[in-house]
């Protein structure tokens, strides 16, 4: 493996997860949602059953990844970013059109939720990296360091599918 191939990944790496964070960002946090003329309120509908179907996937992909079955986990993983990359289509256009959506939750239930919400937010932002590396492993057929980085990027992956469906149902 050439180390001048490597060097094109990780630029490619950090442009696209810093473009993915900054636009991110500035959708949240500067740009106010509204103004947009397209009715989007089924969208975070469809974000948790794509949040769903990823977390489904992955689970999958590692059953079969543990029986032998190595095509099958490919496809699987593969399926699995497609879901998540079109939840975050989903995602964007619906915040650009609507903005945030209130938590209107009182007590310790809300204390509950922004503590998923923070948890969620800040391991989505480390995922992209990752599932980029893990993917990058396989595909050069390193495997010994596909499987070692796979073991911490599985369960951020899985834990940030799982907790968008539960965001979901405790905003509503």
């Amino acid at each position: 493996m050439s180390s001048e191939s490597d060097r094109s990944f990780w630029v490619f790496n950090a442009v696209i997860s810093t473009a993915a964070v900054g636009f991110l960002g500035w959708l949240l946090l500067v740009r106010e949602g509204g103004g947009v003329h397209a009715d989007l309120g089924f969208m975070p509908g469809v974000n948790a059953g794509l949040n769903a179907t990823s977390a489904t996937l992955l689970v999958s992909g590692l059953a079969a990844i543990r029986s032998g079955r190595r095509e099958l986990h490919k496809r699987l993983m593969v399926s699995a970013f497609v879901a998540s990359a079109v939840f975050l289509v989903g995602y964007v256009l619906y915040h650009y059109a609507h903005g945030d959506t209130p938590y209107q939750g009182e007590g310790a239930i809300r204390i509950v939720y922004f503590t998923v919400l923070i948890t969620h937010v800040v391991l989505s932002i480390v995922m992209l990296p990752m599932i980029l590396t893990t993917f990058y492993l396989a595909a050069r057929k390193r495997f010994a360091s596909h499987k070692k980085l796979a073991r911490w990027t599985l369960p951020i992956w899985l834990y940030v599918s799982v907790t968008g469906v539960v965001i979901y149902f405790m905003l509503r």
